[in-house]
């Protein structure tokens, strides 16, 4: 493992239930863990949609294991990176080594 390629920093957000000032539960992310990774993969497309452009960036994050890692779900969790989010598609534990994690991920659709 090669820690110098380890040079992007990215924020993994968790979705949860908050509650506002008067006592209102609502969903909302909120930063939950932040570490390097490196970034490849980085395949952007764009489809068209009901006359709409949508962007199909898919992304692969590559972040070093520990406990928080490991825990990591795609219903739950997200990446936030270069100012953009990208759900998590799916998640390669690297031969169940313990050392790697790959987020495979593809950017938020915002409206």
């Amino acid at each position: 493992m090669n820690i110098a390629l380890l040079n992007t920093r990215i924020t993994i957000q968790k979705n949860g239930v908050t509650v506002d000032a008067i006592g209102n539960h609502k969903t909302a992310w909120t930063d939950w863990y932040s570490c390097y990774a490196t970034v490849s993969n980085e395949s952007p497309s764009e489809a068209t949609q009901a006359g709409i452009v949508v962007d199909n960036t898919k992304v692969d994050f590559t972040i070093r294991w520990c406990r928080n890692t490991a825990s990591i779900t795609p219903e739950n969790y997200r990446v936030a990176f270069s100012g953009e989010l990208y759900n998590i598609l799916g998640i390669d534990h690297m031969n169940f080594k313990k050392k790697l994690v790959k987020l495979k991920c593809q950017k938020v659709r915002r409206s």
